[in-house]
């Protein structure tokens, strides 16, 4: 049912939607600001007619103090464009005087005048019903009358129906020429977002490379330009990371694949040769390097498509600093010394002791000689610093270590035994834990790589 509903539905584009709605509001506020002028218009118009006449009744009025009714001046019992009637009643209700367009009879009632001056009254009679009467009671030295004065409101109602043909009639032309400036505006605005639309439409990701043009101007169409550029660039980085990690992860799991598949072929050629030796010397420690190679290869996309979650607790920070220099120890024949203050930081104990270990198998292929472990507090922070009197790293390689199979030339080789996703690891974890790590030249020569973490109880500064 809402299939057929929608095929029912009309599919208007954004252009013709536009200029409909435009219409339709300049449709809506021509007829609300046509009703109020119209309202204005009449109101104003009747107000001038009452204000005629109640201008004749004051000026009969000050004539009926020097005469008497049939010595007024003809002038004041005339009529014009907004005067129709003049009477001067006695009040027995006889007309002493009145204008040649009325008849004999009072215009209102007698009863409703008073002495004070009343406008916009009805007239007595259906006849003089397009009248609109002002009348007013006073006392002359010459006796007491009643002056009526009727101003016809026929030619304001001709005035009013004329404004409001033409309102009609404009009307419709100002809506279709708003509707159709509206279409041709949004219409024009659109072609960039067509061509925009076409462009990506063509981009593949064999041609990630290919952008989206920017219009002139600098409104929210090329904005939007600018933006879809930004995210295409970002696509197109995100695929070359992609491509190169794909490519690095294949190469470093052929390596010990290879060595373990060509002492499996050569013990299968010669059986006598497959014994424990080549178990313990090729097969385990080949299939121990896949292993850990795999493992850190899953780290890293777990932590690019959700981010590292780790269990948090108080952990010493010494102690497994401590810990792992007495691992390195056994199988490292540089000096390492170690310099540890208790420190926690809430944290994963896992997770921290492989930032530690990778930080020391790092030192421990570049140093010459020795290797320097320090845990110290520092502005409220816990800071590892690992140091070696290798070669060091350059200032413009610092950050690009922490990438991804990155390994710089000469003595941070594949022979070295690294695969080059060490520091990438030990960056995610320390990001993941609200930390940071810095590298910087050791006096002396060689390297320092220091890290931060939030430190638990943090004592005061001032102590």
């Amino acid at each position: 049912m809402s299939r057929f509903r929608s095929r029912l539905r009309p599919h208007w584009s954004i252009a013709a939607r536009s200029a409909f709605i435009a219409g339709a509001v300049v449709l809506v506020a021509l007829t609300a600001a046509g009703a109020a002028l119209t309202g204005i218009f009449y109101r104003s118009l009747i107000d001038g007619v009452d204000a005629a006449a109640a201008a004749r009744v004051r000026d009969v009025s000050a004539g009926l103090i020097e005469d008497t009714p049939a010595d007024l001046d003809d002038p004041l019992l005339a009529t014009d464009q907004r005067i129709d009637a003049v009477q001067v009643i006695a009040p027995d209700g006889n007309v002493l005087r009145r204008s040649d367009s009325v008849s004999d009879a009072p215009l209102v009632p007698l009863n409703q005048v008073g002495v004070k001056l009343r406008t916009g009254m009805s007239p007595t009679s259906s006849a003089d019903s397009d009248m609109r009467v002002s009348a007013q009671s006073i006392t002359t030295p010459k006796g007491s009358f009643v002056v009526v004065v009727a101003g016809g409101d026929e030619a304001v109602e001709s005035t009013v129906r004329t404004a409001v043909i033409l309102l009609l009639l404009a009307a419709p032309v100002v809506v279709a020429v708003a509707a159709m400036a509206t279409y041709r505006l949004v219409r024009r605005s659109l072609r960039s977002v067509d061509a925009m639309r076409a462009q990506v439409a063509a981009i593949s990701s064999s041609e990630s490379a290919e952008r989206v043009p920017i219009p002139p101007g600098r409104d929210e169409i090329s904005a939007l330009a600018v933006t879809m550029n930004d995210m295409l660039d970002r696509i197109e980085a995100g695929h070359v990371a992609q491509r190169q990690f794909v490519g690095d992860a294949s190469h470093e799991l052929r390596s010990p694949l290879t060595a373990i598949i060509s002492a499996l072929d050569v013990a299968v050629a010669h059986p006598e040769l497959l014994d424990i030796e080549l178990a313990r010397e090729t097969l385990v420690p080949e299939a121990q390097r896949m292993r850990i190679l795999v493992e850190d290869l899953l780290l890293l996309a777990r932590a690019d498509e959700r981010g590292l979650a780790f269990d948090r607790d108080a952990i010493r920070l010494d102690e497994i600093a401590t810990s792992e220099v007495i691992r390195l120890k056994r199988t490292c024949q540089h000096a390492v010394l170690v310099a540890a203050d208790p420190i926690e930081v809430c944290g994963d104990g896992p997770a921290l002791s492989r930032v530690v270990r990778n930080l020391l198998d790092n030192a421990a292929r570049h140093a010459a000689s020795t290797i320097e472990v320090r845990v110290t507090r520092r502005n409220g922070h816990a800071a590892l610093t690992v140091a070696d009197d290798g070669p060091g790293i350059p200032a413009a390689d610092r950050q690009r270590v922490f990438n991804r199979f990155v390994r710089l030339d000469t003595s941070r080789s594949r022979g070295g035994g690294g695969s080059g996703l060490g520091l990438s690891i030990v960056a995610e974890i320390v990001t993941a834990h609200g930390g940071d790590i810095t590298i910087d030249d050791r006096p002396g020569g060689g390297t320092v790589m220091t890290v931060q973490l939030p430190a638990v109880n943090t004592p005061d500064s001032s102590r």
